[in-house]
């Protein structure tokens, strides 16, 4: 059972943090006030779960005594009864929710997300199919009304991306699509396939927290080497003509970006360098984390690209997610953007990994 004062403690600080968020001077401090705004919602959360637990428990202690009362009426024990399987019924997921609600809040969940998509095995098709989750993501951040800019495509021979980096930007966008990042296997017939086989190809995705003003990271222009050269594709009469195209490398990490989707050389090194902070910032977060033997990112598989965590079979009008053992027969939907679902299984089962990973601290402790 959770004890009530100690959540009570935690809740004394909402009121405070409720002026300090009331105050005009705070609010040109937009670090500190996007910190609080993270607090204040977590707390918010807290109240409201705790709210709900501690009224189920109160429920149960009054419908036993109710039972346990010598000369009650036996229509208010059956009452009481019936009170008490409704209440114990429902306690153990209040209970689950309230122990989640109490877990530290991801300073990052509120960031924008940026995305990697590359094609893998499967050459045309893998392009194409790299393509579609695209589209995927697109649809998906238009019902939520985000905005979905992208920073740098490469397109394939045959329609979709061999590579394609955008950013998605709206609240709360990484912590929604944080968990799809991993190996994305398809089984499919391919247009170009005339013997009607079934092909299975492959594309791979990444997703970072977009890296912001106020993150402090340095970045020597020492250590950047960065490279013009004539954009490709798409993109009208300046196409071949100038080098406008960017690819920036960062030596001391080996990290690459680029970006040949603007007019202007300036513009597309604004872009660079943009990606080139959210990557650099995930590695730094990873390292801190790591150091510190810190469970920030306890999360539903590691997102590295050569894992498969998820089979699109066309066919079969099948979706299933291996990291959570989880099978839709809703794939056409799916690929036009109605993945809610999916990625609330996925945010659970993670709220679920993080749990088990506090309580086995606490056992430790």
């Amino acid at each position: 059972m959770i004890e009530k004062a100690r959540v009570e403690k935690i809740l004394d600080r909402l009121h405070s943090v409720e002026r300090e968020l009331a105050d005009p001077a705070v609010a040109s401090q937009q670090r500190h006030y996007r910190a609080l705004m993270l607090e204040h919602s977590a707390l918010r959360k807290l109240e409201e779960r705790a709210v709900r637990y501690f009224k189920l428990v109160e429920s149960v202690e009054e419908a036993r005594r109710i039972i346990e009362s010598p000369g009650m009426d036996d229509d208010f024990r059956e009452l009481a009864e019936a009170e008490l399987a409704e209440a114990e019924e429902a306690l153990p997921g209040a209970e689950h929710d309230l122990a989640a609600a109490l877990l530290p809040p991801d300073p990052d969940a509120q960031r924008n997300a940026m995305i990697e998509i590359r094609a893998g095995t499967g050459g045309d098709e893998a392009a194409i199919f790299a393509g579609d989750l695209y589209r995927m993501y697109c649809r998906y951040a238009e019902e939520r009304g985000w905005k979905v800019t992208p920073l740098d495509a490469s397109p394939g021979g045959m329609g979709g991306y061999k590579e394609i980096v955008f950013l998605v930007e709206g609240t709360g966008s990484y912590a929604a699509l944080r968990y799809e990042g991993g190996g994305h296997r398809v089984q499919r017939v391919p247009e170009t396939e005339s013997q009607g086989r079934v092909h299975t190809s492959a594309a791979t995705v990444a997703v970072f927290p977009q890296a912001e003003e106020d993150d402090e990271l340095v970045i020597d222009p020492q250590d950047l080497r960065i490279d013009t050269y004539r954009s490709g594709g798409a993109g009208g009469q300046h196409v071949n003509k100038t080098d406008s195209a960017v690819r920036i490398t960062h030596l001391p990490t080996g990290i690459v970006v680029q970006s040949q989707e603007e007019r202007s050389q300036h513009q597309n090194k604004e872009k660079c360098m943009a990606a080139l902070r959210s990557r650099l910032l995930d590695q730094r977060r990873d390292a801190e984390e790591e150091k510190m033997g810190s469970a920030r990112r306890v999360m539903i598989g590691s997102g590295d690209r050569s894992g498969r965590m998820r089979t699109y079979n066309f066919p079969q009008n099948r979706l299933t997610d291996h990291r959570i053992n989880l099978t839709l027969y809703s794939l056409d939907r799916v690929m036009e953007g109605q993945i809610g679902e999916l990625l609330g299984a996925l945010a659970a089962s993670n709220e679920d990994l993080r749990l088990e990973a506090a309580m086995g601290r606490m056992g430790e402790g």
